[in-house]
């Protein structure tokens, strides 16, 4: 079986073919279909289950994807937020000798999210100061509510962490 982060050096390629052909607006383009085709399951727990149904649809993207990350959920301030340590797609273009990553390449998580989640009453926010080491902060509200942060004692928050079990309380 195909990885899907065999097709991470064609996914870059293939921004920079559309922006020069079509300019910045051809790849949002592309980033929007992509949500409206294949977020239909994120768009589904969240509605249904609110910001536990992004923790939980989230969970289980990141493990697929082996990422380094960590989760918090706080149900009581209405936020949600994934703390990307270290993302595989843009830390394999960035180690790439021969590859030039595509300059917005981690622009398509926001298009990709925000597209999904803001219909449905959400706030998404992504953080990309981190980018040129591989890594974000995404944060994910409902409307309306506006908090400090996340407190990492918290009660109701939840972390996960690769390959162990996001409840285990022993990781905090």
């Amino acid at each position: 079986m195909v990885s899907c982060t065999e097709f991470i050096p064609a996914y870059s390629e293939l921004f920079k073919f559309l922006e020069q052909t079509g300019g910045k607006a051809a790849v949002v383009r592309y980033w929007e279909s992509l949500s409206d085709a294949y977020l239909g399951e994120l768009r589904k727990r969240a509605a249904a289950k609110g910001l536990a149904g992004c923790l939980e649809w989230w969970d289980e993207a990141l493990r697929e994807e082996t990422t380094d990350y960590q989760l918090a959920l706080d149900e009581a301030q209405g936020v949600f937020q994934i703390i990307m340590r270290r993302c595989p797609s843009k830390g394999l273009l960035l180690e790439s000798p021969h590859l030039q990553p595509y300059p917005a390449y981690c622009e398509h998580c926001d298009t990709l999210y925000r597209r999904a989640l803001e219909p449905l009453g959400f706030e998404y926010e992504v953080d990309f100061s981190r980018c040129d080491s591989a890594a974000c902060t995404r944060t994910v509200r409902l409307k309306g509510k506006r908090a400090a942060g996340i407190a990492v004692q918290s009660r109701s928050t939840v972390f996960a962490y690769p390959n162990a079990d996001p409840y285990d309380r022993g990781n905090l």
